[in-house]
C-alpha cells in the first residue's frame, strides 16, 4: 500500500512538471485601468488555482466557525480542558 501511494504522489508530480514543461510560452493578464503581467503560463494557471484554494478555503471558515460552536453548544461535555492535568482523559488513546 506503501508503494501504491508512492507512485500515485509520482505520477501527479511527472504530471504536473509535464505541464510546466508544456506551458513555458509567455502569457499576458489584462487587469483593469490598462495594468497588464506578462508571465510564463503555467505560472498564471498555477496562481491562479492557488487563488481559488484561499478564496474558497477563506469562504468556509464561518460557516466552520458557526458550526463548530452549535456542536460546542449541543455537546458541553466535549469540551476540551484548558487547564494541564483536569478533565477526563482522552478516548482515543493518544
Amino acid at each position: 500500500m506503501k508503494y501504491l501511494v508512492w507512485l500515485l504522489k509520482a505520477a501527479i508530480f511527472f504530471t504536473l512538471f509535464a505541464f510546466a514543461l508544456n506551458n513555458q510560452q509567455d502569457a499576458t493578464v489584462n487587469f483593469f485601468f490598462g495594468t497588464r503581467w506578462t508571465a510564463p503560463m503555467v505560472l498564471i494557471v498555477l496562481g491562479t488555482f492557488a487563488a481559488g484554494l484561499v478564496i474558497g478555503a477563506v469562504g468556509m471558515v464561518p460557516r466552520w466557525w458557526k458550526h463548530r460552536q452549535a456542536a460546542r453548544l449541543t455537546h458541553p461535555e466535549h469540551q476540551p480542558s484548558t487547564l494541564i492535568g483536569q478533565g477526563t482523559p482522552p478516548t482515543h488513546g493518544l
